[in-house]
This record gives structure tokens, sequence and C-alpha cells, in this order.
């Protein structure tokens, strides 16, 4: 009678290891934020990961494809789609305000200016697809996002906006104010004060853009 194998052998494809997909990210994470894209190098995400070159290359291909799953993964951790899902029993107003508080906090966060100071790095350096990259995965997302929120409020008709794509944009101008700016230059003196102000320039932005699309 034949035997019964205690183990299953494995077959081709096998999943990867994800703490070790984990472990890049987070790494590489952290060198590009810190030394740019450019400055980063597949070695030095390996020995920061603990991993070897040869796993980090079987995970994500080329440096370029991990730079992209990076901001993607960052991306949405901080703005999962949920975000933007549109309720017709709520207030559009609570729901825009939602939306307002976390994208001002996200955009003014210290890592988030870190990043983007990391890739205007690598474009001054001529490496302007890094950038390409980072707006792809990024404001493109969130914007495609927030368009269908609002295509869906106008259908609804809880918003009278002829230029759905226009008025997002508005939305995020009106929301972030020059409070990144601030941070990228250095000029966010007081914690406290900054942080609420993050908070009340968000609520006025909202305040200011129903007043502008609220069916009258």
């Amino acid at each position: 009678m034949n035997s019964i194998p205690l183990t299953k052998p494995h077959g081709p494809g096998r999943p990867k290891d994800m703490e070790k997909r984990a472990a890049i990210l987070d790494a590489a994470k952290a060198l590009f934020i810190r030394n740019a894209f450019a400055g980063t190098s597949m070695d030095a995400i390996a020995a920061e990961a603990g991993v070897s070159k040869l796993t980090v290359y079987s995970h994500f291909g080329d440096k370029d494809n991990l730079f992209r799953e990076v901001i993607r993964a960052r991306v949405q951790d901080l703005l999962p789609e949920d975000i933007y899902s549109y309720d017709p029993a709520a207030d559009i107003g609570d729901t825009l305000h939602r939306i307002a508080q976390v994208h001002a906090r996200l955009d003014c966060d210290p890592e988030t200016v870190g990043t983007f100071r990391a890739i205007l790095s690598d474009c001054r350096q001529g490496n302007p697809r890094y950038g390409k990259l980072m707006w792809e995965e990024g404001p493109m997302r969130s914007r495609a996002l927030l368009e269908r929120l609002l295509q869906q409020a106008v259908d609804a008709h809880k918003l009278d906006v002829e230029d759905v794509s226009r008025a997002a944009i508005q939305f995020i101008s009106l929301i972030k104010g020059d409070m990144m700016m601030r941070r990228m230059f250095g000029c966010a003196e007081c914690v406290q004060t900054y942080a609420r102000e993050i908070e009340e320039n968000a609520r006025a932005g909202v305040v200011m853009f129903l007043r502008a699309y609220a069916p009258h």
C-alpha cells in the first residue's frame, strides 16, 4: 500500500513571502524620503529590509515599479477608497467635510511633505518620470475618486456643478490653501496652532465650495 506523504510538495508559483514584501516597501519608503529616488539604490533597499537584492527584484521587478508600489501602498493606506463613498442619505456638506479633513491633514503631514521634497529634488536632477509616477498614483487617483463622488451628488441634485473635473480641483485647492507650502518652506512654527489652522481652513473651504455649488 502506498504511503501518504506527510507534506505537500511546493508547486510552481507559490505565494510570495508577504512579510518580506512589506519590509521591502517600508525600507524603500524610508530611503526614498531620506535620499530621494536617484540617491536610493536597490542594494540599499535590500540592506535596509534585511533581504537579498535578488529578493527585492523578485517581488518588484525594477526600481521604477518598486517606487510606484510604495506610492500606491502609502496612498491607499492613508486615503482608502471608502473615504470617497457617497451616501445618498447623508448631508453632502458632512461628506465633503470628512474628505476635506482627511485630505488637509495628509497633505500637511511632515512625511508627505518630505516625500514631495524628495520628488522635487529628483525633478531638478532631470528625473521627471518619478514625479509623474507620484502624480499618477497620488493626486490623480484621489481626484478621480472625488470626481466620482461629486458626479453622484450632482445626479442626486445635492450639488449643481457644470464642470465636475474643474470643481474637484477647486475643492482640493480650497481645503489646502497655503498650508502645505508653508510646511514645505519650514514655516509651520507652532505645531498646535498649525494643526488647528489645518482644521479651520478645511472647514472654511467646504463652506465656500458649497456656497458656489449648492443648488439654489
